[in-house]
Order: C-alpha cells, then structure tokens, then sequence
C-alpha cells in the first residue's frame, strides 16, 4: 500500500541505505488500488504478474532503482488475525513488491501488544526522514507529514526493527 506515491518515489529515488515502511491498518481506501480489489473480490483473480506491461508503474520503479543502488527496501505488516478481505488481496498483491526486490514481512496484531508503536503508518528513509501517512477513518489517505526530529525518527526506527524481528518473511506467512 501506498499513499501520495510522487512523495514516495521522490524519496525512494534519493534513498542511499535504506527505505523501511510500517504499515498497521488492516483497510486501505488508496484510490488507485480500489479498482483491483473490487475486480479481485468479484472474480477472485489478482494481478496477472507474467504481464508485467499490465502493473510495472513508478512505485515500482522507484523501488527497483533503490534496490538496485544497494539500499535495503523492506516493509512490514502488523494485521489482526483472521485478516479483512483487503488484507487477504494485499497479501496476493505483494508479489509486486518481492518482484522489485523488497522485502515483506506480517507480524499478527497479537504479537505486538507490547511494542511501542507510533500512532501512524510511515516510511523511513536513510534513518533521517519519515514520511508520515495519515488516513482518515475509511482508510482514504489525508495530507502526510515529513518529519525529521530526531527523537520521532529514533521512536519509528526502532518501532520498525522490533516488528521486524518479530515478524514472518511473505512466503511463510499463513493468512
């Protein structure tokens, strides 16, 4: 999932070391993904990954040029179990992002009662920048936030890295 992507891509275009993206919600409203999940949850069918013409997009780019100069991009996902049909669809549509050299992690909500999460979703870029994103309660993205304070950055990073640990790698997770 990804919300303001020129925002994104801008900075996954600077990245140098690493790009690491926390996600907590277990809907999304990002315009751009709804046609997919309404066409997923009719037909049962997801992206056609052979067809790369058909889904390949800047996102996508940007995190294959990040990968390719040598930053780590990974991103984890903290969901509750059993998982919303919008959790079951992003989880089919993370070959995407495995196929531009991400990696993807789940952590299930119950494990992480006692992580000190941040309130909000983010990306960390080169443990300096934080792109915050902010969603209204239907899960439609608002206006984010970039934020560079220190401490916030050292709460985030860590908040990351603790979900990491936790976490199961995409392909052994069982949703």
């Amino acid at each position: 999932m990804t919300s303001n992507a020129s925002g994104i891509n801008d900075l996954l275009n600077s990245c140098e070391v690493s790009a690491l993206h926390l996600e907590m919600r277990d809907v999304y409203g990002v315009e751009e993904e709804m046609e997919g999940f309404h066409r997923w949850k009719r037909s049962g069918q997801g992206t056609d990954w052979s067809d790369r013409a058909s889904w390949w997009n800047d996102f996508y780019q940007a995190v294959s040029n990040a990968v390719a100069k040598g930053a780590a991009v990974r991103r984890a996902r903290i969901v509750s179990v059993p998982v919303t049909d919008y959790i079951r669809f992003e989880y089919e549509e993370t070959e995407g992002n495995l196929i531009t050299g991400e990696e993807v992690r789940w952590l299930a909500r119950r494990h992480a009662t006692d992580i000190a999460l941040p309130g909000n979703d983010f990306w960390l870029f080169d443990n300096r920048t934080l792109y915050i994103n902010h969603f209204a309660g239907d899960g439609t993205p608002t206006e984010p936030e970039i934020i560079e304070t220190p401490h916030v950055v050292e709460l985030c990073d860590s908040a990351f890295e603790e979900v990491w640990k936790r976490a199961t790698p995409h392909r052994s997770f069982r949703i």
